[in-house]
């Protein structure tokens, strides 16, 4: 589910739950009522979930908000403490929490890392340096993509979380797995108390989802992208150009301005409200269900909305109105 309304964020929330085995539709259905009952506390910029991976055990929860102040009034909210009680069944264990102070849309479509210490306050310059250190080190291993460092945030989050990036499981598994690594963790042997998590998915763009691949093969990430984006681009463009078009506007400026306009609500309007709710079951499908039902409802769902969309424009186009 992605319920995004902004492209940026002051406050992210990252939260990983084990669901119990059995569930998992049950608790996708739970969180997304969840997501929907954030969707209406202040600062609220997107909720997106991403279903366990071989390399994401958990299910993995973003939220994002304006400042940390609302990120803090969702977290804390008895509204989630109730929505949390309903959905305890669900729970395998308790969840993670990570809380970063800044924008993490940045991060590119690769494997990312979440890292957290807690570090004593009198060992503050030497877990920075140490932490500098294991930069210098792992930004040699081919495929590594940055990294970024988050304080603590006073009233939410006691923890130092570190985020670093690769370009695929593989380079980022010799890093891991390396002798240098191992080397760099033994000489800060004092902050060995950490939690890792890996989340195989970027959150971010227009999808906050793709299919994990596990139970059968399914089509390409890209032509799910490309259809989805045509069953949100069609009638965005058609009702711009019907709105644009008592202006007489030559060629070049229509363009300009409704490329401009089109970019603007196919972010905030057509695929957070339109595009992700209608095709999400596609997009991000169950875990256990068939990949080839999956494919065939989402295929024929695209079908008949296109037709529809098709028959709406001909006889407003054609048989009501005629476009200047």
């Amino acid at each position: 589910m992605n319920t995004e309304k902004n492209v940026a964020a002051a406050a992210t929330a990252i939260i990983g739950q084990k669901v119990r085995p059995g569930l998992e539709r049950e608790f996708a259905s739970w969180q997304e009522d969840l997501n929907t009952a954030a969707a209406h506390y202040p600062g609220f910029l997107g909720a997106e979930v991403s279903p366990p991976t071989p390399l994401q055990p958990d299910w993995v929860v973003v939220y994002r908000f304006d400042s940390v102040a609302h990120l803090q009034a969702w977290i804390n909210s008895g509204t989630r403490q109730t929505y949390l009680d309903v959905g305890a069944e669900y729970f395998d264990g308790p969840a993670t929490q990570q809380v970063l102070s800044s924008d993490t849309r940045s991060l590119d479509p690769l494997v990312t890392v979440v890292v957290t210490h807690r570090v004593p306050p009198n060992q503050v310059d030497d877990f920075l340096d140490w932490q500098q250190h294991m930069v210098q080190e792992e930004s040699r291993f081919e495929g590594f993509r940055g990294t970024e460092l988050f304080r603590p945030i006073e009233g939410l989050q006691e923890e130092w979380t570190t985020l670093y990036r690769y370009d695929s499981a593989e380079h980022l598994d010799a890093w891991l797995t390396s002798p240098e690594r191992q080397t760099v963790l033994a000489e800060g042997e004092k902050f060995s108390d950490f939690r890792l998590r890996t989340i195989d998915n970027s959150f971010g763009s227009w999808f906050a989802f793709e299919g994990d691949g596990k139970e059968a093969p399914q089509p390409p990430s890209e032509t799910r992208t490309s259809l989805a984006v045509w069953v949100g681009l069609y009638p965005t463009v058609v009702l711009l150009t019907l709105a644009l078009s008592p202006l007489h506007m030559p060629l070049w400026i229509g363009l300009l301005v409704g490329n401009l306009l089109s970019s603007f609500i196919m972010s905030f309007v057509t695929m957070p409200y339109y595009v992700n709710p209608l095709l999400g079951r596609w997009l991000r499908p169950p875990p256990n269900e068939p990949a080839a039902r999956t494919n065939l409802r989402g295929l024929g769902l695209v079908a008949a909305v296109m037709a529809f969309w098709a028959v709406v424009f001909y006889v407003v186009t054609v048989r009501l109105w005629t476009l200047p």
